[in-house]
């Protein structure tokens, strides 16, 4: 039998990157400063997350403009809530020790 823990996402190991994903699993989408303010970090450490989850292509970037000011929108892909699904998963199982 596989132990769980093999079906962990490397990607998805940083609070960061689990803040993140789990922001967008329970939003249509999401903005920079509301993701900043939401988990709690600095500019810079928020943006290299966010670009290690859309190079993974877990997320979606949608650049716009709300007046002069530019808006991002974060989302997650398909792909990204189907990763984290499974990644979340395999967490419960190993809390629970089942298999």
């Amino acid at each position: 039998m596989k132990n769980p823990i093999e079906n962990l996402n490397k990607i998805f190991d940083s609070r960061i990157r689990l803040g993140i994903m789990s922001a967008l699993m329970v939003n249509a989408s999401i903005n920079f400063n509301d993701l900043k303010q939401l988990i709690n970090v600095t500019d810079g450490n928020l943006a290299s997350h966010i670009k290690a989850l859309e190079e993974s292509g877990y997320i979606k970037v949608q650049k716009g403009f709300i007046g002069r000011k530019t808006n991002t929108l974060y989302s997650a892909t398909k792909s990204g809530e189907k990763a984290f699904r499974a990644h979340l998963d395999a967490l419960e199982k190993m809390i629970k020790n089942i298999e």
